[in-house]
């Protein structure tokens, strides 16, 4: 095999590799010995085929998958024995087919840029410490009881008020004409509590068992469907029943309702949801400030073709939600030329630190275990309660799918690794300084490890998801 390079232009490389056409022809020979020892020709027994029948009814698609098998097999030598690093899958030339002729093909691809990860004992970061006030977790614990309360009709009929239960019939029309999901019957409806559409539930109080009330509202202008969103609406209201919320004791029994054994443990149970809450913000505002400085930090070559997939994928998902009328606000009235030089942006730093950090795990053989990739299947299929199964089943006959869980694990222990060498000192806040803190981060540019949240579609180590789940991490 004969290998030249033709192109070396930053990442970019282009080889034209020459291969003997003694070496294909000799694969073909023995490929058509073995199609004469399997296939059955009238007149000849099996192994008894003359070669040059054999060739001349198979030997084209024979040569096809030779020439396939020794394009694959000599690409991967090329790269192996320079020693080359793709950054994608090389593009494949046919120059010249063999027909006793030399098979001669391109073979160009992206190299994986050298990278120099900074010191960094150098990085000088800082955690929040929050400690959970008492106060909250009894407001916490309250809100669970004030879930798990009852309603029962009202002792004396009175007219209704906020904070009563109505059942209620309803039908909604608009222009005279009744629409899809604008009609229930029975329905429960706490006045007050913001269920309905801004103004239904107020026109409402004041109302008894047996009234008709015709309620008029307007749907909001950012209404999630957007055959509705803005237009005006009216409502047929049967008023069937009104019923007072029954409060629900802080005690033991409440406790044994979320399956705990006394009141005690359902407290330090709420404590420790919530300090986990606030300790996952905290870590967010943490590798922000981590991504952030190892952006800056570091200025290497990307691969164009990552930097295209990369925006590629962010683009689709921007015209799906402009399909949908869900853009976000801040690119509602930019052209298109403005969104696409902010996003491509965003592509480019997303691939940086993706590669960036890829090289840190690399170099310091940071690996997955399979126990924790596991752990990962299993916490992806508890978010489908009742489709447990399934989802296990779909992710583990799905090889492209598992890779994408444990692509947010393998970053995790990258970013803890980095953490380790790092001077990372400690404040105490409280949730309100941290509340407060995360405010400005929401206009702030996107870390590689957000989530296309709107869209359900998980991160990988090379490919993000957009500026939209970006700004709210």
């Amino acid at each position: 095999m004969q290998v030249t390079e033709t192109s070396a232009e930053g990442l970019k490389r282009q080889y034209r590799v020459v291969v003997p056409a003694q070496n294909c022809e000799s694969q073909l020979a023995l490929r058509l010995q073995e199609l004469g020892r399997a296939v059955r020709v009238p007149g000849f027994r099996p192994g008894k085929v003359p070669m040059s029948l054999l060739k001349r009814r198979y030997g084209k698609a024979a040569m096809g998958e030779i020439v396939e098998r020794v394009v694959s097999d000599s690409s991967s030598q090329v790269i192996a024995e320079r020693g080359l690093r793709p950054a994608g899958q090389p593009k494949i030339e046919i120059v010249s087919l063999p027909e006793g002729a030399d098979l001669e093909f391109n073979v160009a691809l992206e190299l994986m840029p050298d990278i120099t990860p900074m010191d960094f004992a150098e990085l000088e970061l800082e955690r929040l410490a929050i400690e959970v006030p008492e106060a909250e977790v009894e407001e916490a614990v309250q809100r669970l009881a004030e879930r798990q309360r009852k309603s029962e009709p009202i002792a004396a009929p009175r007219p209704a008020r906020k904070g009563d239960v109505l059942v209620i019939d309803f039908v909604g029309r608009i222009d005279g004409v009744e629409f899809p999901g604008g009609t229930a019957s029975e329905q429960y409806l706490e006045l007050g509590a913001g269920w309905m559409i801004p103004g239904f539930e107020d026109q409402l109080e004041g109302a008894g068992p047996g009234d008709h009330v015709t309620v008029k509202v307007t749907f909001p202008a950012d209404y999630p469907k957007p055959e509705l969103a803005g237009k005006a609406a009216e409502f047929a209201v049967d008023v069937r029943q009104i019923r007072e919320p029954v409060a629900v004791p802080v005690d033991d029994e409440l406790a044994k309702t979320h399956g705990l054994e006394d009141l005690a443990a359902l407290r330090a149970s709420v404590r420790d949801r919530m300090q986990g809450e606030y300790a996952s913000v905290a870590r967010g505002r943490l590798k922000r400030q981590l991504l952030d400085v190892l952006a800056a930090r570091h200025d290497f070559e990307l691969p164009v073709g990552l930097v295209e997939a990369e925006f590629g994928a962010i683009w689709e998902r921007i015209e799906r939600e402009r399909a949908a009328g869900g853009l976000d606000p801040e690119d509602v009235g930019k052209s298109d030329d403005v969104l696409r030089a902010e996003y491509r942006d965003i592509a480019r730093r997303r691939v940086k630190l993706g590669l960036l950090l890829s090289d840190v795990g690399r170099l310091n053989n940071i690996q997955v275990t399979a126990e924790e990739v596991n752990r990962a299947l299993m916490a992806e299929a508890q978010r489908h309660p009742g489709r447990e199964r399934q989802v296990v089943d779909f992710y583990r006959k799905t090889p492209a799918a598992l890779g994408q869980l444990r692509a947010p694990v393998y970053e995790d222990k990258v970013i803890d690794f980095i953490l380790e060498l790092a001077r990372v000192s400690e404040r105490k806040v409280s949730p309100q300084e941290l509340i407060e803190l995360e405010k400005p981060a929401a206009a702030g540019e996107p870390a590689v490890d957000d989530k296309e949240k709107s869209a359900k579609k998980p991160a990988t180590k090379k490919s993000g998801a957009g500026k939209k789940a970006a700004k709210k991490e």
